[in-house]
């Protein structure tokens, strides 16, 4: 499941929501599966670089390069040398921080004042209608 939930839907946690819409982008771009058109199959780039050359400086590689992958948030794709100096992270350390930054940087939208009040009465009715109980 996602959304955070863990236990069979007993408790969430903030950290694994954010690691679940992570796994969610990934599903997202897989799902729309692979084309097959003449662009994406790249016979051109092939012909460009030829044998024993690389594709880093051909022309379909600079179209494509920065859609042609998904690429998390979350992971650290670092070499475990390079990850290590940075603190060595697990994915529950850098999913903790993120959720702290999405909550830190929220701003409420704009709602009009009188829908507020009118939902605040809502809620005050309904609570009074209820046996002394979670509120």
């Amino acid at each position: 499941h996602t959304g955070g939930f863990l236990d069979g839907l007993l408790s969430m946690s903030y950290e694994k929501f954010v690691l679940d819409v992570d796994f969610c982008g990934a599903l997202h771009t897989y799902v729309r599966g692979v084309a097959v058109t003449e662009e994406d199959l790249a016979f051109d780039a092939e012909a460009e670089v030829g044998p024993g050359g690389h594709f880093f400086g051909c022309q379909h590689t600079i179209r494509h390069y920065e859609t042609a992958y998904w690429e998390s948030d979350l992971a650290d794709n670092d070499p475990w040398e390079t990850w290590s100096e940075k603190g060595a992270l697990d994915a529950a350390t850098r999913a903790n921080a993120r959720w702290k930054a999405m909550l830190a940087a929220y701003a409420p939208p704009p709602l009009d004042e009188g829908i507020r009040e009118a939902l605040d009465d809502f809620v005050a009715r309904r609570k009074a209608g209820v046996e002394d109980a979670w509120h």
